[in-house]
């Protein structure tokens, strides 16, 4: 009996592959626990049509990530926070006032999450965050800080 693993099966293979298993074992195991369907013409049809699918939407999220790297390398935010008498921020600059600025300024939504930054900034003057977008993809936005 041929089967199409839905699910990895650690002791016969991976997700998507077609595998020639025994009746009883692909019937009532596999099949029966939902980590494969038989491989008939329709369900092999569909596993193809899906796989495209899953393809088209991965090239359209990666060209809509390059188009807001490309924005983000472009951008300069300015962001303006309280100063002691000493020259230092009260506080610092957060990954949340990074997000709001450029909602603000530029109206480019990010989740916070994306910023790779770990230091906070904690000085007046001219910064470079990283923002590290997924599937590979980073940009540089350039943070202009301002004391009051």
């Amino acid at each position: 009996m041929k089967v199409l693993l839905i699910k990895d099966v650690k002791t016969l293979g991976k997700a998507g592959e077609i595998k020639e298993v025994k009746d009883g074992y692909g019937k009532n195991f596999l099949i029966g626990k939902g980590f494969a369907k038989p491989a008939t013409a329709e369900v092999l049809e569909q596993h193809a049509q899906e796989k495209k699918q899953e393809a088209e939407n991965l090239a359209k999220e990666i060209a809509t990530l390059k188009d807001l790297a490309a924005k983000l390398d472009k951008c300069e935010i300015v962001i303006t926070k309280k100063m002691g008498e000493n020259g230092h921020l009260f506080g610092s600059i957060t990954k949340d006032e990074v997000a709001h600025a450029l909602l603000e300024q530029h109206n480019i939504e990010i989740d916070k999450k994306h910023i790779n930054e770990k230091l906070f900034i904690k000085t007046v003057g001219e910064h470079d965050l990283d923002f590290k977008l997924g599937h590979g993809l980073h940009a540089t936005l350039h943070v202009d800080v301002v004391g009051e």
